[in-house]
């Protein structure tokens, strides 16, 4: 058994070493009987939570909002939703997820806001107006067309829309409801820097930052060249003026106890950019989504496990790992069954680094049949936003009929017959859990690459005496592993083995947690 990369020794920067648990609201429960999850359903559900074993909870924005995109579009940073209840409905939420030991994180958008939000009514009203420079705002092309030529996210289209009123365009890199903000501004940093104070006054331990790589700018707004035209820019923006903005918004974040911790949304391709929006005075974490995108294929998966691990240990870091999220199709519809969804739980929460778990992977949901007639997402995403069923009744514990279309077999993923069954997917997210809570090697430890043939991904977990040795098979077939004696297996995805001598064979699709043999 050789070694093939070592990365991570010595303590990491101070991060997150627990896992944190995504809630997309709209589709988590609905109480209130309009098919739209809300507040109350999350502070119902966060005895599940608990008893999962996760150490906080993300919810995507809950601000008030036209809804053009889901939230995304934020009209006033500082109230709730009405359709997700009260901001006295999330101080009991913060409060009671606190005694439970949960942190509450929030979805903060800071590149755009609505076209309803007041600050662009102010800045839309005139040219004169104070507001004005809060948005990006440029005279048309010489021939009358937009400013450059950049492309805006959800269509191929120019990212400028023109106001008739004034005669020119403003930028939006996402819909034309949503302008792009100009934190080039110092009012407008300001005022972001208050709406983060406003939510930890309320308690809210934390924030999910939403492409945060795009809020700084070539104040010039160049057009794009050579193989970046024509793609949207979240895909490869990338401005220095951005880790200045982030070192003021850190310098907010370390005004408060805690620590106040803030993971960047930085959708870049190169793990080294993404991994240098990490530091002391920058974000405590950023996501990198290289294994949300590859194939569920181990000589791809090794490889972006190997760079994106070595891109953050050479800035002191450990990564943030997600396998799901409310922008992507789910982790059992990518890999293609429950044993390879089961796999992938292993991968997620025995990395070295920071997991992020998607609300329902933990059930092994797959994405919703969306039909014409159900399409409500700009983005296509419908299908992985689909409602969490709780329970095995035709209702499945939503007060409403959901606003979007059931996961397939909702009867059967529900959480009380996932929860009835020891062997289900959720027990064994909830064991790989308590066993990450409970080894240092797994929440902290140095990772090594192992360099085993065939379809076979395994790495090598430690913090002095503790060891753990994770091995997963991609393979549809059984397979011969070699990794020495001394292990026992821990846990088994699919529960074979387990408490006993590790055998050297790995079932199709099979992935195990080994220990150090016992005396």
């Amino acid at each position: 058994m050789n070694s093939q990369t070592r990365a991570g020794s010595g303590p990491p920067v101070p991060g997150f070493p627990g896992v944190v648990y995504q809630i997309y609201p709209r589709s988590f429960r609905d109480t209130s009987g309009d098919g739209v999850g809300d507040l109350e359903g999350i502070r119902r559900g966060l005895d599940h939570l608990s008893w999962l074993g996760v150490d906080a909870v993300w919810l995507s924005p809950i601000f008030p909002s036209p809804m053009a995109d889901f939230g995304y579009d934020v009209a006033d940073y500082c109230d709730v939703d009405e359709v997700f209840g009260s901001l006295q409905d999330l101080d009991r939420l913060i409060a009671e997820a606190h005694e439970r030991g949960l942190e509450v994180w929030l979805d903060w958008v800071p590149n755009h806001t609505s076209d309803e939000h007041p600050w662009f009514v102010a800045s839309r009203s005139s040219p004169d107006d104070p507001k004005r420079d809060w948005y990006l705002w440029r005279d048309p092309a010489p021939d009358g067309g937009p400013p450059n030529n950049w492309i805006r996210h959800f269509a191929h289209e120019p990212a400028w829309t023109l106001d008739e009123d004034s005669g020119q365009y403003y930028l939006h890199q996402f819909l034309p409801q949503q302008p792009d903000v100009n934190w080039a501004e110092p009012g407008l940093r300001q005022a972001m820097h208050d709406v983060l104070r406003f939510w930890m006054d309320r308690g809210v331990d934390g924030f999910r930052a939403d492409v945060v790589h795009l809020i700084g700018k070539d104040p010039a707004l160049p057009d794009d060249e050579g193989d970046w035209v024509g793609i949207p820019r979240a895909a490869f923006h990338h401005e220095s003026v951005t880790h200045e903005h982030l070192r003021g918004i850190r310098a907010v974040l370390d005004e408060y106890p805690g620590p106040r911790r803030m993971v960047g949304e930085i959708n870049l391709l190169d793990p080294r950019e993404v991994a240098s929006y990490v530091a002391d005075d920058q974000l405590h974490l950023a996501f990198h989504f290289g294994l949300l995108y590859v194939p569920w294929e181990a000589e791809r998966v090794r490889a972006t496990i190997a760079e994106v691990d070595a891109a953050f240990a050479e800035v002191g870091a450990t990564p943030t790992w997600a396998l799901g999220n409310h922008d992507n199709p789910r982790v059992r519809t990518r890999t293609g069954d429950e044993a390879a969804a089961r796999a992938a739980a292993m991968l997620l929460l025995t990395l070295r680094g920071t997991p992020f778990l998607y609300a329902g992977d933990e059930l092994g949901l797959r994405d919703a049949e969306v039909g014409p007639g159900q399409v409500v997402d700009p983005g296509g995403r419908d299908g992985c936003r689909a409602p969490v069923p709780w329970t095995a009744d035709p209702g499945h514990g939503w007060a409403g009929r959901p606003w979007l279309p059931w996961p397939p077999e909702p009867e059967e993923s529900s959480l009380e017959r996932q929860r009835s069954a020891q062997d289900s997917i959720l027990h064994l997210h909830r064991r790989l859990l308590t066993a990450r809570r409970d080894s240092a090697a797994l929440v902290r430890g140095d990772q090594q690459l192992l360099d085993l043939p065939g379809e076979v991904v395994a790495y090598r977990r430690s913090d002095g005496a503790d060891e753990r040795l994770v091995v997963v098979n991609f393979a549809t077939d059984e397979v011969p592993v070699e990794v020495g004696p001394g292990w026992d297996v821990q846990i088994a995805s699919d529960g074979t083995g387990e408490g006993r001598g590790f055998t050297g064979r790995l079932g199709a699709r099979q992935a195990v947690l080994l220990e150090p043999s016992g005396p």
